[in-house]
């Protein structure tokens, strides 16, 4: 595999049939869009929950995600979009951020909730397990974009990028880091959490009303894919503004880790004050 990552040169088309273009970037998307969605549908049999809800939320959350995604990324990059405003359209270019799909799925699963009586800490625990998967799978696209690498390098594992795709300080380096690979896994292995998780509660709790702690799967999600990205922010090269000497992701990133800790924290005070006295 190293050999492979080392002397591969990928290219961004997957499929080009006439004027039709299938881009690796959109596929991959596309493909852990799907997988995650059997996994939310799989997991929501097991909670007992309505598949009407699933097929919903997984619209809605696949529409407004995508659309957080892409504005959030848009307002990071203002100072190339305000000069170039028919470039925000071209999605099959790259260029999401997670956090805005973050913000508006909430948004989402907090509405959706509140209009259904569905509890919100259900509904965020059980549909960001499918963040890491469809990450797992997105990033790869960057690979094939040739973009979100990191620092020069020549481990084994390095992967060629040509001179076009490199900064102008890096010209003369030829190979450098798979940080695209590192968030891959680092998700994959978050998923795999998240997933034993959900198995060791459904149990647990034969009745799903009777589910405790319900959030603390969605706030653990958050806080291990802030640890990994705030890791990798140190090796990646892509613009990033810089706020108190750190880069604009690591900055939100020990943002989230801070307050999803605060109410984990919270809770578990308000917990044991609550907790009846024998």
């Amino acid at each position: 595999m190293f050999k492979f990552l080392h002397t591969f040169q990928p290219q961004s088309i997957l499929l080009e049939i006439g004027w039709l273009k299938i881009y690796w970037y959109g596929f991959l998307i596309a493909v852990g869009i799907v997988l995650a969605f059997l996994v939310i549908l799989y997991l929501a049999k097991q909670y007992k929950l309505a598949k009407d809800h699933v097929y919903n939320l997984a619209f809605y959350l696949i529409i407004f995600g995508l659309i957080g995604d892409r504005l959030y990324y848009v307002i990071y990059a203002w100072d190339y979009y305000s000069h170039n405003l028919l470039d925000i359209f071209k999605i099959w270019q790259g260029g999401l951020a997670i956090h805005g799909a973050m913000i508006a799925g909430l948004l989402v699963l907090y509405i959706y909730g509140k209009k259904h009586d569905l509890r919100f800490g259900f509904l965020a625990d059980l549909f960001l397990i499918g963040l890491p998967l469809a990450m797992f799978f997105g990033r790869f696209g960057n690979y094939f974009n040739m973009e979100l690498f990191g620092l020069p390098t020549d481990l084994p594992w390095g992967i060629p990028i040509t001179e076009l795709k490199r900064p102008i300080q890096y010209l003369t380096a030829t190979h450098f880091h798979p940080t695209f690979l590192y968030e891959s896994l680092w998700n994959l292995i978050v998923f795999i959490i998240l997933f034993a998780w959900h198995k060791l509660r459904l149990n647990k709790y034969k009745n799903p009303d009777k589910i405790q702690g319900l959030g603390n799967i969605a706030l653990t999600y958050f806080i291990l894919y802030s640890l990994g990205r705030f890791l990798n922010e140190f090796l990646r090269l892509d613009y990033s503004p810089y706020f108190l000497g750190l880069r604009w992701a690591q900055f939100i990133s020990l943002i989230i880790i801070i307050t999803c800790l605060i109410i984990i924290i919270a809770r578990k005070y308000y917990k044991s004050k609550t907790a009846p006295v024998d």
